[in-house]
C-alpha cells in the first residue's frame, strides 16, 4: 500500500456520520482521527459559526484548503471532512493524492434527525430539512469521484466500518 493509501477520507454530507464511522475505523486500525472542522477551528481559535459570520464562507474555504493540505501530508489518519470540503476541485485533488476516500452518504430523513438542534452547522439556519434537501440537491455529483461509497441509513456503524476496511485492504 502506497504512503497517500495510508489514510482514509471520509467525505460526505453532514449528519451521513463521518465522524462516528471515523472513530470507529480509527481505533480498528489504530490510525490518528483528525475531525477537519476541529483542526480548522483548533487554528482559527473560534467557532465555525463565527468564521462564516465574521469572515464568510470564502475565508472559511480557503482556510479549510490549507488545513485538508497540511493533514494531508500525514500518513496512517482517518481524515473526516466537513460536507463542503468537496466543493473545491482542488480539495478533491488533494483528497484522491492524500489517501483512500470514502463518501458516506444517508437517507434524507437519516440525515435531518441527526442533525436537528444542532446549533453549530450554519449552513442548516432556517428549516433544516429544507436546507438538506437543497443541499444535497446541489452537491449530488460532489461525491463522485471517491473511491468507495456507502450508505450508513442500512447498516450499523461497525458494518458501514467493517465494509470500508474490506474494501480498503483490498
Amino acid at each position: 500500500m502506497s504512503q497517500s493509501q495510508q489514510n482514509i477520507i471520509l467525505i460526505g454530507m453532514m449528519g451521513t456520520g463521518k465522524s462516528t464511522v471515523g472513530k470507529w475505523l480509527a481505533q480498528q486500525l489504530e490510525y490518528d482521527l483528525v475531525d477537519l472542522d476541529e483542526a480548522l477551528v483548533e487554528h482559527e481559535g473560534c467557532s465555525i459559526a463565527s468564521i462564516f459570520t465574521n469572515q464568510g464562507e470564502a475565508y472559511f474555504r480557503q482556510a479549510e484548503t490549507a488545513i485538508l493540505r497540511k493533514v494531508l501530508t500525514g500518513t496512517k489518519q482517518i481524515v473526516a471532512t466537513g460536507g463542503g470540503v468537496v466543493l473545491k476541485d482542488e480539495n478533491c485533488m488533494l483528497m484522491q493524492q492524500g489517501g483512500w476516500v470514502v463518501s458516506l452518504t444517508a437517507e434524507v430523513e437519516d440525515i435531518v434527525s441527526r442533525v436537528q438542534g444542532d446549533g453549530v452547522r450554519p449552513l442548516l439556519a432556517g428549516n433544516a430539512e429544507e436546507r438538506i434537501r437543497t443541499i444535497l440537491e446541489e452537491r449530488k455529483n460532489a461525491y463522485l469521484f471517491a473511491d468507495y461509497t456507502v450508505n450508513t441509513s442500512l447498516y450499523s456503524v461497525e458494518q458501514v466500518g467493517s465494509m470500508i476496511l474490506a474494501n480498503y485492504r483490498v
